[in-house]
């Protein structure tokens, strides 16, 4: 009965709201209807797809390009292919793009249908900006801009964008961008720096000061705008092709959304999880993923275990020594995760490259050195209160200066090696890692204990 109630109550929200939005008197952000929507859809299938055909194309396109790209994938089997069209036409080029992309995911003959009930402009933009790689600056544009010859004077170009606003064509514009006869760029002038110059004037008497030069090759690694973006605090930035021609623009909202996307992707691989499969909704597909790396952790394990069983005669000889591995490979193993995270964040940042290795490693090395002989003497101490074998406290001392001091430098190398070898820092680092201090941490305990205690 809860559920019921909660149904009616999402069903009706959103159908008040779709009123309102026709009736002009709409207040709610198509965002907070986006999740509405994604709460019915998850409460009831029919609901959903009855609510679904009754959002007008318009406010429809708004809400689609807040859904999870899983929800666009599937929306061919909710509402008509016509429907899409249209709502396909209402977007931005790049959001556009982004869901027809989805949807050929899941069918790729259904979105070739829906490409084929677009106007032949449309779907030649949409075509261009699907051929390029995920990775690449070209595949995040836009299309859509306000660009303006230097011959042309001010009003007649605030003019031009007034009646464009007017039609709904452009959204998000904060600068006019200067081509030349040939399209090739000029640069940019923000719309608030127009204020200062009379309607008469024409762009070319604007001072060089006032204009930005700033853009980015559509071929270029996503990454080089993603950093152009936040070292000069641009709130859009233009893609041009080989000869400067201007393609399109990329909003800083876009660039948000490549932002986040890169900080999951390197935070589920730092933990040997793949982010693509963690969007899909089948148990199968993620715990597929998920058990590859398990079944590399379950090698690397093997191993530290076979360090263990080199000397199992030491520990039956000593019971405290198994007592108290767990403190030693423990400890270099959260150090190492401390040294592997700051390192790969700081390399996504372009705050450390392989030139700066050596700096790098000694810092780190110096850290985990101070940090190994605090903890040493710390767990030395305890050992001997604990056992009351003074040479066992040397022993998990001295282990532990070794352990924390190998964890602060592998933590630093194998990224920054990783990277030389153009292999992702951020995938394998934590496996490798976590044998390398569980082998020298089980190694050296018992290794010492073997030679000082026995």
């Amino acid at each position: 009965m809860e559920d019921v109630n909660k149904i009616n109550d999402i069903k009706n929200l959103l159908l008040n709201s779709i009123e309102e939005y026709k009736d002009g008197t709409s207040d709610i952000h198509p965002y907070d209807l986006a999740k509405e929507l994604e709460k019915l859809r998850d409460l009831d299938d029919k609901e959903y797809e009855y609510v679904c055909k009754r959002i007008p194309s318009d406010l429809f396109a708004e809400i689609l390009c807040e859904m999870p790209s899983y929800i666009q994938e599937e929306i061919a089997e909710v509402i008509s292919d016509k429907k899409i069209a249209t709502i396909t036409s209402k977007m931005d080029s790049d959001d556009a793009s982004e869901l027809i992309y989805n949807i050929s995911q899941k069918d790729e003959e259904i979105a070739q249908t829906i490409l084929s009930k677009l106007d032949d402009e449309d779907k030649q933009i949409i075509e261009k900006l699907n051929s390029y790689d995920d990775h690449e600056a070209g595949s995040y544009m836009q299309s859509e801009l306000f660009s303006a010859t230097l011959d042309e004077d001010i009003g007649t170009a605030i003019k031009r964008l007034k009646s464009l606003k007017e039609e709904e064509l452009l959204d998000n514009i904060f600068h006019v961008f200067l081509i030349d006869k040939d399209k090739k760029l000029i640069g940019a002038v923000g719309l608030e720096e127009l204020i200062l110059f009379d309607r008469q004037q024409h762009f070319s008497e604007i001072p060089q000061d006032r204009i930005i030069n700033y853009s980015c090759n559509h071929k270029s690694d996503i990454s080089d705008a993603v950093e152009m973006f936040t070292h000069y605090n641009l709130s859009a930035l233009a893609i041009v092709d080989e000869e400067n021609r201007l393609l399109g623009r990329i909003t800083h909202d876009d660039i948000h959304d490549v932002i986040q996307d890169q900080d999951t992707k390197q935070l589920y691989s730092l933990a040997g999880v793949n982010d693509d499969a963690e969007n899909e909704e089948s148990v199968y597909l993620i715990g597929r993923k998920r058990a590859i790396w398990l079944g590399i952790n379950l090698v690397t394990a093997i191993l530290a275990s076979v360090v263990i069983g080199l000397f199992d005669a030491t520990i039956q000889s000593l019971v405290a020594l198994a007592v108290l591995m767990p403190i030693v490979a423990s400890m270099g193993g959260n150090a190492g995760t401390q040294t592997l995270t700051v390192t790969v964040r700081q390399m996504a940042l372009g705050e450390i490259s392989y030139q700066d290795a050596k700096k790098t490693i000694n810092k780190e090395v110096i850290i985990s050195l101070v940090n190994g002989l605090i903890f040493a003497f710390i767990i030395g101490i305890i050992a001997f209160i604990w056992f009351k074998i003074p040479l066992l406290g040397l022993v998990i001392a001295l282990s532990m200066v070794i352990n924390l001091l190998s964890a602060g430098f592998f933590g630093a190398v194998i990224p920054i090696l990783l990277e030389k070898f153009e292999i992702d820092p951020a995938i394998g680092s934590t496996v490798i890692l976590t044998t390398v201090t569980d082998v020298v941490g089980f190694f050296s305990f018992l290794g010492l204990a073997t030679l000082i205690l026995l």
